[in-house]
């Protein structure tokens, strides 16, 4: 409801439009009355109302004095004046300061129905043109982002200045940047002393983050978030001029997420092996190295073909087309390696296609070779992986069992069954159905549930489940079950 406020020194008048007037017909309460100008002043500032209806002639402060004073302090704010006999003079100054409408004594019901109604209708004018310059702003302020963020790295100088432009002073503010894109609106993401800005980008949901103060950095450890959706995250850098390479790295984050067809959160660091053999390629070309290391033969085959048929559209030239076909074959070769697998057997596969691949007359014969090549370490890759991945995740399982009570990294337990990181991920995941992460977490709240209903004391569950803070562990253990540990061994004593 809007606020209205009535000053005068007859008190005839107050009770009059106190009781006479419907407020509430017109979408508007009379929050107060005040018979002097020091009162309404201080009620002004008490109540703000978006309404104020005053005589130009009353002690302390007169009115018009009091319409400066308030103009001054709440510019949006709506006037209307009572006037006597021959006062025109301070109408005319009233109309100068803005006033909606003044209505002279004696005033009547009907005079002052239609002043309200002119206040009101006003205020609506004045909120709809806020919130169309809202909505341009945020808009715009949208747009600026997206063009900063898809900039580059290094930054472009004049897409860094176009955003310190739009988010102003906050841009003075910044101490650390950071990226986060969703295949999923995240609603109601906001950190203490963070803003964060989203912006959509085509399916994606981008949201920047900026860091104000140094506490503030360390937002994903307190970040309580449930959600199915995919979540890609870059890493937090200092300077708002690299926020395009967070932004990058959480691009890259979010798309090997999806391969793994997993909700939460991928962080860049926790894909770093990938990224190390994923560097300087395209889209097209990381989306054929990503199925690869999945073990997914139709999908691999549909973006090698998406690929191959970029290469013949792009008509390059038979060095250009060669040289690019050789990396696509050496980095195939990397991949192979991380299985683990013996390449000796690889190699007499590949010799013909290699021939083929440097004699290739055309670019058709050019494509064609690649693609045999590409194909035939594919399906020695889903062989290696058919053969070595039951025994070797039943021995990270028994490792993990055994280990879970203090720091297990995944990288660790990849070394111990004698294999790359990053591909013992994905047949973790493949193989037990849950990513390491979560088999991690799921099975020390197992055993964490277990301790509480043994009588265990917080700090002792939190070191005997691998957590180096009660905090952590308490957190971590209401986002699995939904209660507290005090709450969850209240439950255990009642059942």
């Amino acid at each position: 409801m809007i606020k209205a406020v009535v000053f005068d020194d007859e008190i005839i008048v107050l009770k009059g439009l106190e009781r006479l007037i419907k407020w509430e017909e017109y979408g508007v309460v009379l929050a107060g009355t005040a018979t002097d100008g020091l009162s309404a002043l201080e009620m002004f500032r008490e109540l703000k109302p978006e309404i104020v209806m005053t005589d130009i002639r009353m002690p302390g402060i007169d009115g018009l004095t009091l319409i400066e004073m308030i103009r001054n302090e709440a510019p949006e704010t709506m006037f209307i004046v009572f006037t006597g006999f021959n006062e025109y003079s301070y109408v005319k100054q009233a109309l100068k300061i803005g006033v909606v409408d003044y209505l002279e004594k004696p005033v009547t019901i009907t005079t002052i129905r239609e002043g309200i109604k002119k206040a009101v209708q006003k205020i609506h004018e004045l909120d709809e043109l806020s919130e169309m310059k809202q909505k341009w702003k945020l808009g715009m302020l949208e747009k600026v982002t997206i063009n900063f963020l898809l900039s580059g790295y290094p930054a472009d100088p004049s897409a860094i200045e176009d955003l310190m432009k739009h988010i102003g002073e906050d841009s003075l503010r910044v101490k650390g940047v950071t990226v986060l894109i969703s295949t999923a609106e995240i609603a109601n993401l906001e950190l203490e002393n963070s803003r964060v800005i989203g912006v959509k980008n085509g399916v994606d949901y981008v949201y920047l983050i900026l860091h104000f103060s140094d506490q503030a950095i360390a937002w994903l450890d307190d970040w309580n978030h449930k959600s199915d959706a995919s979540i890609g995250l870059g890493r937090t850098y200092s300077s708002l001029s690299e926020a395009p390479l967070s932004y990058i790295e959480a691009k890259r984050a979010l798309k090997y997420c999806m391969y793994l067809e997993e909700g939460g959160i991928t962080t860049f660091e926790s894909i770093h092996d990938v990224n190390k053999v994923l560097h300087g390629f395209n889209d097209m070309e990381e989306e054929v190295f990503i199925a690869m290391r999945l073990g997914n033969l139709q999908g691999m085959t549909e973006k090698l073909d998406l690929l191959l048929e970029a290469l013949r559209k792009g008509r390059p030239t038979a060095e250009s087309a060669e040289t690019q076909m050789q990396l696509l074959y050496f980095h195939g070769l990397e991949i192979c390696k991380e299985t683990g697998g013996n390449l000796e057997e690889l190699k007499p596969l590949l010799v013909h296609s290699q021939l083929d691949l440097r004699e290739a007359g055309s670019l058709e014969e050019l494509i064609a070779c690649a693609r045999k090549e590409m194909l035939t370490m594919m399906k020695w890759i889903s062989k290696v992986r058919s053969e070595s991945k039951h025994g070797a995740i039943k021995k990270s399982l028994e490792y993990i069992r055994n280990h879970y009570c203090r720091d297990l990294s995944q990288s660790e337990v990849a070394n111990h069954v004698e294999m790359n990181t990053t591909y013992f991920s994905l047949l973790f995941k493949e193989e037990a159905g849950i990513s390491y992460i979560k088999f991690l977490t799921r099975l020390r709240m197992e055993k964490a549930k277990e301790f509480l209903n043994e009588g265990k004391t917080i700090t002792e569950i939190t070191e005997q489940v691998g957590y180096h803070h009660a905090r952590h562990f308490s957190e971590t253990f209401k986002r699995y079950t939904g209660m507290t540990p005090g709450q969850y061994r209240e439950v255990g004593k009642r059942t």
